[in-house]
């Protein structure tokens, strides 16, 4: 047995882990799961329990591997366990880009699929899964499916979190770009619902688009925030002699393997994010590269170790527009409390996919990054939890480590439709995890 946990290093349980190689493999293993079910994972950068399964199978999915570029329409077909960090690095260099890029490029094809991943340009190009033009998915009784946008299963599948069945293989498009670079505008707000509004106001004129949000600033300074916004730049752009395809990233600094609890703290946040909001003069135009502009954080290795041996809970909702209430009031309540979170992005969701359990819907979305050993988190979250699902919001799977089946119930109406297919397709509960179980699903 293995102890597994997410990216937030909570919750650790034992699993037996095998590492198929082929899809044949896979359906083997699923057949002898055994009763406690099976469970696929990627790189393990869901941060909660989703890629967990105490007591029972776990397949480490890496192993499925290789992928190919049709260069004429820019449409990659890839095995399930190739990491995004693999396709950029294959992909930039042709004049290619992912057509949706979360915040770590860690992230596999798979996991992007069973996650339905988002990134900065969601309100421009929706999420992963509406990319995606097939799937190939091992299900219980260990076929091996082939499906597209057209069947219910691919979008049980879709943000389906890996609970009806295996996927092995996708085909998606990507994005032509002509350099490596992007031309970023930075702009400063003064509190939060000039974040709204300028952002509201500006969207539609990038591709890409986040703030990032002081959540220590009090008073006058509620939500003041730091705009990044930007789209892939054109040859001309580049300094004279650039490599306009260029693309080499790398983890410039390792966390220490251990960090004492208490490090993130208010009198050292509030600090930092004295540093970063100064830092981030208004400017126009400023050409920057790939990694830095998308994953910022994958530039330190093992960043989740400075949370401390407790660990980190990343609390991620959305909330419909018209809802915006319910963020003021959760942005409120954490200045007032001064909780620290390190990392806090806003960004504004487009239409969501159909995906059954996709967790965008058009409005607004907060991630926040608290150590998991915060006093009084658990009761604090849940009060959150009620607001969000009181304005029709909901809360991320992928990042949710602690939430209660009667909040996802509430949060996610799809559920009662999604349980429907995947009874159909797995009637006897083959496919389960951690989450699965906490939330009943």
């Amino acid at each position: 047995m293995t102890f597994l946990t997410g990216w937030g290093r909570t919750a650790p349980t034992p699993a037996r882990v095998i590492r198929p190689r082929s899809t044949g493999q896979v359906a083997e293993l699923v057949g002898g799961a055994g009763g406690r079910g099976v469970a696929a994972r990627g790189l393990g950068r869901s941060y909660g329990d989703a890629a967990q399964n105490a007591g029972g199978l776990v397949l480490d999915c890496t192993g499925l591997t290789g992928w190919t570029l049709d260069e004429t329409t820019g449409t990659v077909t890839a095995a399930a366990g190739v990491g995004l960090h693999e396709l950029l690095a294959g992909l930039v260099p042709r004049g290619w880009f992912l057509p949706v890029s979360p915040g770590t490029r860690h992230v596999t094809v798979g996991g992007a699929i069973a996650a339905d991943v988002h990134g900065k340009n969601h309100h421009v190009d929706g999420s992963f899964g509406a990319h995606v033009r097939s799937l190939t998915l091992v299900t219980a009784d260990g076929a091996s499916r082939t499906l597209g946008p057209d069947d219910r299963l691919f979008w049980a599948t879709v943000g389906g979190m890996g609970l009806t069945g295996v996927i092995t293989e996708a085909v998606f498009r990507c994005v032509p770009i002509a350099t490596s670079r992007m031309r970023v505008d930075v702009e400063r707000t003064r509190d939060l619902d000039h974040t709204l509004e300028t952002m509201t106001a500006t969207d539609d004129r990038y591709r890409y688009t986040v703030a990032w949000i002081d959540l220590l600033a009090r008073g006058a300074r509620t939500g003041r925030s730091v705009l990044t916004r930007g789209d892939h730049a054109a040859p001309g752009e580049l300094p004279r002699g650039a490599d306009p395809l260029a693309y080499a990233p790398s983890a410039r600094l390792a966390a220490p393997p251990w960090a004492p609890n208490g490090l993130l703290n208010p009198v050292t946040v509030r600090a930092f994010n004295e540093v970063w909001y100064r830092k981030a003069r208004p400017r126009t135009g400023l050409v920057q590269r790939i990694a830095p502009f998308f994953h910022p954080l994958d530039a330190i290795d093992g960043w989740n170790r400075m949370y401390g041996s407790h660990g980190l809970v990343q609390y991620q909702f959305a909330v419909p527009f018209g809802g915006e209430g319910t963020l003021r009031r959760v942005v409120s309540r954490l200045s007032t409390d001064g909780v620290v979170s390190f990392l806090t992005v806003l960004k504004r969701f487009g239409p969501g996919t159909p995906g059954m359990l996709s967790f965008p819907l058009p409005g607004w979305t907060l991630a926040l990054d608290i150590p998991a050993g915060w006093p009084g988190l658990a009761g604090l979250l849940r009060e959150f939890d009620g607001w969000v699902a009181e304005s029709g919001g909901r809360v991320y799977l992928a990042k949710d480590s602690r939430m209660s089946a009667a909040s996802a119930a509430a949060m996610y109406p799809r559920l009662p439709e999604w349980r429907k297919v995947r009874d159909e397709v797995d009637p006897d509960g083959v496919f389960r995890s951690d989450l699965a179980r906490r939330l009943a699903l």
